[in-house]
Formats: C-alpha cells, structure tokens, sequence
C-alpha cells in the first residue's frame, strides 16, 4: 500500500514538473517567433483605455465644480474637443499602429500555414491564419509593417527569430529567383564537360 502511494506521488510530481510552456499551443504547430515588447503593448493600450474610461466618469463632475456648463459655447466646444481627443483619438491610434504587432507566430511545416497571434481592440489574443503563399512584403518600408498576411499588416523584429531559416520561409526568401547552390554546380559540371 505504501509502495503504491510513493509511486502514485512521484507520478504526480513529474506530471506536475513537466514544462509545458504557457504558449504551447499544439494545434496552431510549433513557437516559431516571440515578440519582446508584447507586455509594453498590453501596458500602454490598457493604460490608454483606463485614462478613457476615468476622462469618461470624470467630465460631468468637472463640468460641475468648473462652471463650464455657463460658459460660452466656444470654451464648452473646446472643453469637449481636448476631452475627446485624450479620451477617443489616443486609444484609436494606439490600436491602429500596434493592432499588427505579432505577440506570437507559430507554423505547421505539414500544410505550410502560420498562425499570427495578435491583441485586438479589447486586448485580447486574436489568432490570424495564413498560408505562407499569402505573405506579401511592401514595396517600400513601412513603419509599422513587416508583411501583409493576405490584407491585414503584420509586424515582427526579424533578428526575434531563433532560427533565421524560419523568417527567410515566412518572408518567401528561400523561394528566391537567385540560384541555388545545387544549381551553380550543375552549371560549372557543364561547363567542365
């Protein structure tokens, strides 16, 4: 009965010892990419959205304890306009120039798709899925875009991969027009004979 007990609990501990890494995510294939600033863009989107939220509960009161409501409709105007742009314009762009910043990129070498993890507008992970034939790299740098995933704009730091074969496949670069190796050598074989 002892024996069994000891057994059953050491099966218990390596069970629970196992590393199994909060972004194992073994239907999406295996951890290809990881963003280094994805805490930094949760961070500042939340911040961004909280400062909306307490501008929103706070401007009635200001308006009460300032007398703003009596003024002229030229000051409630630009009251309203300061107001609207920390509480509505801020959060937009935040969301509009970090909403392509990948937190995660996986890959399923099998059927050649990648699965982009993402923050969307209510900051929560958002999983795009794309075959690598639909990579397209813009013709001039953006700022904010690394690739487009079909249409949607997507943003890595290539030198965050850990093995560069897997940027060069995402990016179409192994694919290249340019020679192969293998193909130099025929041509010199050819020449030679």
């Amino acid at each position: 009965g002892f024996l069994f007990q000891v057994a059953s609990f050491q099966g218990v501990a390596v069970r629970g010892l196992s590393t199994s890494s909060p972004h194992d995510h073994p239907e999406h294939g295996r951890l290809v990419y990881k963003g280094n600033l994805a805490k930094a863009v949760l961070g500042v989107k939340f911040f961004s959205y909280s400062t909306s939220v307490f501008n929103l509960f706070m401007m009635p009161y200001i308006m009460l304890k300032s007398g703003i409501g009596v003024e002229s409709v030229l000051v409630q105007a630009a009251f309203y306009g300061l107001i609207g742009i920390f509480t509505f314009v801020t959060p937009v762009t935040l969301h509009i120039l970090t909403k392509g910043y990948v937190i995660r990129l996986y890959y399923k070498d099998e059927v050649d798709t990648y699965t982009a993890i993402t923050y969307n507008a209510i900051l929560a992970e958002k999983a795009t899925v794309f075959h690598q034939k639909d990579v397209k790299i813009p013709d001039i740098t953006k700022m904010f875009t690394t690739f487009y995933a079909k249409t949607k704009s997507m943003l890595v730091n290539p030198t965050l991969f850990p093995n560069p074969q897997d940027y060069n496949h995402l990016m179409g670069y192994d694919k290249s027009s340019f020679f192969k190796f293998e193909d130099l050598e025929e041509v010199k074989e050819a020449d030679e004979r």
